[in-house]
């Protein structure tokens, strides 16, 4: 078994590890990333330094196209260097509410600064940079990878944890305290508030309340920012670009919050397009095709799930959100059902692209394909805990 880790800014892969075998258990049965330097590259990783491929027999693993002749020579194994403060917009960053706060520039430097942390190890200098620092979870919906990877960054980082699970049965606001009052009294014990909340715009309101940094891990059907910047790490690791791709959205679109703030996020790059696929009740939603239209990116909707396999580079599948429903359960079950990906849908797709998902999932993508190495929503969730981890230390400002 051997370490996988991000990438960074120019990578070979090697399975086992070259340098002393380390296993990791947490990253058992994957190859190993390593950082490898380059004379001319910057932060950003250009369209043309990285061969697409999968972890497969049949297809050869990522491999940079101007380091071929180095793997095969073989380099020393380097660690990815923890960045110092932010030299972009990330430097000015007050809190995380929505995808459109981010440039391609800060993207990319975030990135930097997740792939440095996927090496921290308990113990180290790194692990303790956020000691004294308390984080407040606070969420009024249900969550399972967006808290719990919260509560880990920070934990991994040395800072404290105060959290409240199901906030709005178990906090004041079931005494009919209001959002405001509870962020101001909650800033009052942390440096920093997560909230997730199932009113669309509420993360913006609690912003507006607080003089620490807020996070919006989620607001109803609106926003959730930091799902589509863990998402658009994984298109950055898995497929080693971030221009030049085809995504097809696929599901809920209306109510999907995730694929909103993933659109939304990829206008930063250039020749980026969309298929959407979608039941006629839950289609993408006017604001965000209009965003893609004033922004020149193509969008297409369709019907072909199929077809629309066999195009892209990422398909990203959603569940059917019944809890947006209400008491419309008849459009619900008409719903769901109707595009799933299974090993059909599979076997159309090109070998080195990718399926995603935000999870949970029901039955809208089968357990056979969890096999496939094209699925990479497995990898997507642990690169959350990156992500956040780079995101609690430009907020934080350390």
């Amino acid at each position: 078994n051997a370490r996988r880790r991000p990438h960074a800014r120019a990578f070979r892969v090697t399975s086992p590890h070259p340098c002393d075998g380390r296993a990791s258990p947490h990253f058992a049965s994957k190859p190993c990333i390593e950082t490898v330097p380059h004379p001319t590259m910057n932060a950003a990783v250009t369209n043309n330094d990285v061969v697409i491929s999968r972890r497969a027999s049949s297809v050869p693993r990522v491999t940079p196209r101007h380091r071929r002749a180095s793997t095969a020579r073989g380099v020393p194994c380097a660690a990815t260097p923890m960045p110092g403060m932010p030299t972009t917009k990330l430097k000015d960053l007050a809190n995380c509410i929505e995808a459109q706060q981010f440039d391609a520039a800060m993207l990319k430097e975030l990135f930097v600064v997740a792939d440095a942390m996927a090496e921290v190890k308990p113990g180290s200098e790194a692990s303790r940079m956020l000691q004294g620092f308390n984080m407040a979870t606070l969420f009024y919906e249900p969550s399972t990878r967006t808290r719990l990877s919260f509560e880990g960054a920070m934990g991994k980082l040395g800072g404290g944890i105060l959290s409240t699970e199901s906030a709005g049965e178990y906090s004041s606001a079931a005494k009919g305290e209001t959002l405001e009052d509870t962020i101001r009294t909650v800033e009052g014990y942390s440096d920093i508030i997560v909230l997730r909340h199932f009113t669309a715009g509420a993360a913006r309101r609690a912003a507006n309340a607080a003089d620490t940094p807020v996070i919006n891990a989620g607001d109803g059907p609106g926003q959730h920012p930091t799902q589509a910047l863990l998402d658009t790490y994984t298109i950055y690791n898995e497929l080693g670009r971030l221009e030049n791709l085809k995504i097809g959205l696929v599901g809920d679109l209306a109510n999907g919050r995730t694929v909103r703030s993933l659109a939304s996020m990829m206008t930063n790059f250039k020749n980026v397009s969309f298929y959407f696929i979608a039941p006629d009740v839950v289609k993408m939603g006017k604001d965000i095709k209009d965003e893609l239209d004033e922004k020149g990116v193509k969008w297409e909707e369709s019907e072909d799930l199929l077809g629309v396999a066999s195009e892209v580079d990422v398909l990203y599948q959603t569940r059917i959100q019944k809890e947006r429903f209400g008491d419309r359960l008849d459009e619900y079950e008409a719903c769901r059902g109707i595009y799933n990906i299974d090993t059909a849908v599979m076997d159309a797709m090109r070998k080195d692209a990718i399926v995603m998902h935000p999870l949970p999932r029901l039955d809208e993508i089968t357990t056979e394909v969890d096999a496939d190495p094209r699925a990479a929503y497995f990898r997507q969730a642990r690169n959350g805990l990156y992500v956040r981890m780079a995101l609690l230390k430009v907020l934080l400002k350390v």
